[in-house]
């Protein structure tokens, strides 16, 4: 029975035809990036300024109010550092160095 046509008039490819649902090319509909805005919108922009600290960890906070007076006591209770505020505070000359960095 190869002559006999398929139960659908469209050829056997569903309600949409040979696209499918979103024309074809998958994705969520509209592409990427191209909609609202464009790119870089949504962040705003950074002032060159220095800006007060407001720290978000319970950390940060102790740090902030000199309840913790040194990297010492932070490394002895084996407390996760998360904001580079508190390295800043504890180690103000500290400098960072990029040497070389090469592909593998």
């Amino acid at each position: 029975m190869a002559d006999a046509a398929p139960a659908d008039s469209r050829g056997g490819r569903g309600e949409r035809g040979e696209r499918g649902e979103r024309g074809g090319r998958g994705g969520f509909g509209r592409g990427r990036g191209r909609g609202r805005g464009g790119r870089g919108r949504g962040r705003g922009r950074r002032d060159d300024g220095e800006q007060a600290w407001t720290p978000v960890t319970k950390l940060g906070r102790l740090v902030r109010d000199g309840k913790i007076k040194s990297i010492e006591q932070v490394y002895l209770f084996s407390l996760p550092i998360k904001e580079y505020q508190i390295v800043d505070i504890f180690l103000p000359k500290l400098k960072d160095e990029v040497m070389k960095i090469t592909p593998v």
